[in-house]
Order: C-alpha cells, then structure tokens, then sequence
C-alpha cells in the first residue's frame, strides 16, 4: 500500500470513529434526554470548570520544566517559554495525527533551541517512561479501591488467550535484539544513520539517570499526575449529580477516560461515552453522567485548541532571529 495512502488512513480512521461514535451515542438518546443534557449544560457550575483548567495549565507548565531537567545532562538549557509551547504545540497535534505530538514537539524545540531531534525525541521518550510508571500506579490503585467493578468494566472473564499474548511479547523481543545486533555491525551508510538516530535516542533515555535533580524530576512528575486526577476531580462539583461521587469512582472515571484517549484523537467520541459509563456504575443516571463527560472533554479539549494554537502562532514570532 502506498505510503501516502497509509498516512492518511492511520489519521483520517480515528477521526472517523469518533465522528460514528459521537452520532451513535447521540442517536440512542430520546428528545428528552437530549433536553435533560441540554440543561445539565446550562446548569451547570462553570466556575469548577474554570478551576479544573487552571489545574491542567499547572501540569503543562510542570510538564515543560521538568523536560529541563532531562535535556540538562545532555548540555542544552532552552528557553522555558520555547520549553512550555513546544509541549502545547505537541498536544494540538495529537488532536489531529495519533501520537504525532511528540515528533512535532521535539521537532519545534530542534528548530528553536538547536538540539538535535533524536536527542529531544529521546527526553520525551523518558518522560513517557516515567509517565506510564505513573498511570500504571494510578490503574494499580483504581483496581485496589474497585478491583471487581473494574476489571469486569474493563475485561472479559474469558483469559484463554494469555499465553499466546506472552509468546507474541517474546518473540518480538527476540526479533527486535536481533535487528538491534545486525544495525550495530553494520557499515552500509543508511544503517549509519539509523545507527546514528538509535544512539541519540539513547542517550536521551539514559539522561533520566544522569540527572542532578532527580528528586525534582520525581516531584514534577508526581505533580502533574496529581494535577491531571484534580481536573477529574474539579469538574464533578459542576454538576449536582456528581458532586458526592466517592474518590474510588473519580478514580475510575479518570483511568476509562485516560485509556479511552488512545482509541480516537483526543478521545473523539469516546471519552464522554467511557466516563459516563464508568460513573453510571456508582448510581449516577445515565443522562447527567453524559453531560458530566462532554464537559470534561469539551473544556480539555478547547483548552488544548487555544493553548495550543497560540502556541504555533507565538513560537516563530518568540524566535524570530531563528526564523
């Protein structure tokens, strides 16, 4: 298939299956529960919306300074303004192009700051790594607080196929070694290259151990998860019905609606749908609970929208003797 072709399937796809979902959601819903969500809308305590976006331009801020910290041991100290737009730019463009975000962020602080792109593409590549460690304590303790409701949400009882899982993880692990092994020894100038691109990502992921501020790192990292889980959080006293929701079902809510987003752009159609589902669970009716996730999505969403776009407008101007 052409190359071309594919690009625009793996980023038209997603956009397409959150429009189908959005109208689906949308077409089993009667006149009166469009209405009853219509005045949840209106109803609404936008003030608590407004505090949960102030969270969220918290955690980007964090989010930038603490890539400081990993671009340091490699000897570059950009700008913290370049630092904070190259990481909004990066979340517009997951908006449009599934994990596009990060070439472009590490794209833009490249352009601007002269780091070359393998190296900054390596510090995000570390900074995911602590993120994940992150969520995956947050799904751990999601499971602790509602272990039963959880995973019978989240899985099938049906586990036949968990050996074929570990066998496919082995195996690529082997293939992977090997072709690590052959593009190491090899002297043909395109393999240099990718030789070349594969140690500047390591030397970027290694930066995370070579770091003086560790304890800060850990600090921010800690933080802007902390943030993320209080955006959730803020938004449920807009709405009466949510308002007495139990930390174990905020929680929940938070980890649907963060896997939720890898499934379509932003979590297109999806996010509304998955928290609502997952807070219908604790005795929230169906109607509010919709209501509660269309805001949340929509006030990240258009937060990311201008932030983001501001950004792309701001960073040449900002740079202007590097344009």
């Amino acid at each position: 298939m052409n190359k071309k072709i594919k690009k625009t399937i793996f980023t038209v796809l997603p956009i397409a299956l959150g429009v189908f979902l959005i109208w689906y959601s949308i077409s089993k819903l009667s006149p009166s529960d469009i209405n009853a969500i219509k005045n949840s809308f209106k109803s609404a305590n936008y003030w608590w919306v407004g505090l949960s976006l102030f969270f969220g331009i918290l955690s980007h801020l964090s989010r930038a300074y603490r890539w400081n910290f990993l671009l340091e041991p490699l000897g570059y100290n950009p700008k913290f303004a370049n630092s904070i737009m190259a990481v909004l730019v990066g979340y517009l463009v997951n908006l449009t192009i599934p994990r596009a975000g990060e070439i472009a962020r590490a794209t833009a602080i490249s352009k601007y700051e002269d780091i070359p792109f393998e190296k900054a593409f390596g510090t995000i590549v570390s900074e995911r790594i602590a993120d994940v460690i992150m969520l995956l304590g947050i799904i751990a303790t999601a499971f602790f607080l509602q272990t039963k409701l959880l995973s019978s949400y989240l899985f099938k009882e049906d586990s036949s196929n968990s050996y074929n899982i570990w066998y496919i993880i082995v195996g690529f692990a082997i293939v992977g070694s090997l072709l690590f092994w052959l593009i190491q020894r090899s002297n043909n100038p395109f393999i240099k290259k990718i030789q070349n691109f594969i140690n500047g990502l390591f030397q970027g992921v290694i930066s995370i151990f070579k770091m003086k501020k560790k304890w800060a790192f850990i600090f921010h990292t800690v933080f802007i998860w902390t943030m993320y889980v209080l955006m959730f959080y803020a938004v449920t006293f807009a709405l009466p019905e949510t308002t007495n929701l139990p930390f174990g079902a905020i929680i929940v809510g938070f980890v649907v609606g963060g896997l939720s987003m890898a499934l379509t752009n932003g979590g297109l159609g999806t996010y509304p749908v998955f928290v609502a589902s997952a807070i219908t669970l604790y005795g929230i009716d169906k109607n509010p609970a919709l209501a509660f996730g269309w805001i949340m999505w929509t006030a990240q969403t258009l937060m990311v929208l201008f932030f983001g776009g501001l950004s792309f407008i701001l960073l040449p101007i900002y740079n202007r003797e590097k344009v």
